[in-house]
């Protein structure tokens, strides 16, 4: 089942877990509408000076080098994870703007926008054209490897505006195989099966990597939205949201009998009302992956929802301004 993410939406922000999400359905996937009520930490970037050696004082123009000013757009930058926040091992950090960066500007971003990790990942940052927003009005870093190393501490400077400081948790990678109908989910080590039913042949589910942008314990989902009569409406429970337009992993009744034989929903990926559902949204935290393989569809953009991984890092870079970064 499908959503229609657009409308009063505020880009670049993870959705928190809700009570109750209410959505209106369009013909790519079912999703909610949450905002995550992130705060902007407003510590300025600590500036340093080292003392010129006499020689090349000696040397030296007695005026001061110019520098680069700080691009405006980053006083009112947003990043969509929280101050304290931890997360899995798939989510990239991101950036939008509230208008989009000249061409001209996007090197002098990039530069403004510093990572520190505590486990000197190696990354870029790369322009990526989220389906909600205008090229230029979103930046992403990812690391070169595939995913975050787990425990790992990030702080990110947006300039000299605010600071934000978060974590990446356990690893949860969890890859559905459509043409088995069952998904595979492996946290640290531990990996456990579990049947599913993903889109029918005229819905089929996405292909590729996605991160889990938020979950819901219930989502209203009304078909009639999307001119598709009575088909589906009503409360779908466990719900965990992985692309901007609209798929989930949730509990379906119809994977009762369906869910590890045939495939029957409407694009998401559906699981058993027996608590297979519940177990499996309990685990998962914003930021865990979600892999999907042998669906009759294209793989998931980048810019729908947290798709970066489907890039090569090659390509990856072919988007970025300032290159690849160790961080420290």
């Amino acid at each position: 089942m499908y959503a229609n993410r657009s409308a009063g939406r505020t880009a670049g922000r993870l959705g928190a877990a809700v009570a109750v999400g209410v959505t209106l359905l369009s013909a790519v996937g079912c999703s909610t509408d949450a905002g995550t009520g992130a705060r902007d930490a407003t510590a300025p970037d600590a500036r340093a000076s080292a003392a010129v050696p006499a020689k090349a004082a000696a040397k030296a123009s007695t005026s001061p080098a110019p520098s680069m000013p700080e691009p405006a757009v980053l006083a009112k930058a947003h990043v969509h994870i929280t101050e304290g926040q931890t997360v899995g091992v798939g989510m990239p950090i991101s950036v939008t703007f509230d208008k989009p960066v000249p061409e001209s500007e996007r090197k002098a971003v990039e530069s403004r926008l510093r990572v520190r990790t505590s486990s000197g990942t190696t990354g870029a940052w790369s322009w990526v054209k989220d389906q909600n927003l205008y090229d230029g009005q979103r930046v992403d870093f990812r690391p070169e490897s595939t995913y975050w190393q787990p425990n790992t501490t990030i702080t990110l400077h947006v300039g000299s505006h605010r600071v934000r400081h978060f974590d990446i948790g356990r690893s949860l990678v969890a890859t559905v195989d459509a043409k088995r109908h069952r998904m595979t989910v492996d946290t640290g080590g531990r990996t456990q099966t579990i049947p599913v039913t993903t889109g029918g042949p005229k819905t089929p589910t996405w292909n590729g990597t996605m991160v889990v942008m938020d979950k819901a314990p219930v989502v209203h989902m009304d078909s009639r939205t999307v001119g598709l009569g009575t088909q589906y409406e009503g409360d779908y429970n466990w719900a965990v949201h992985v692309t901007a337009s609209g798929t989930y992993v949730h509990e379906n009744s119809h994977a009762d009998t369906a869910a590890g034989h045939e495939n029957v929903t409407h694009g998401c990926v559906g699981l058993a009302t027996d608590g297979t559902a519940k177990n499996f949204y309990k685990q998962v935290i914003v930021g865990d992956v979600i892999k999907v393989t042998g669906a009759k569809k294209a793989v998931v953009d980048p810019g729908n929802g947290f798709g970066d991984w489907n890039l090569t890092w090659a390509k990856w870079l072919e988007n970025s301004r300032a290159g690849k970064t160790t961080t420290a």
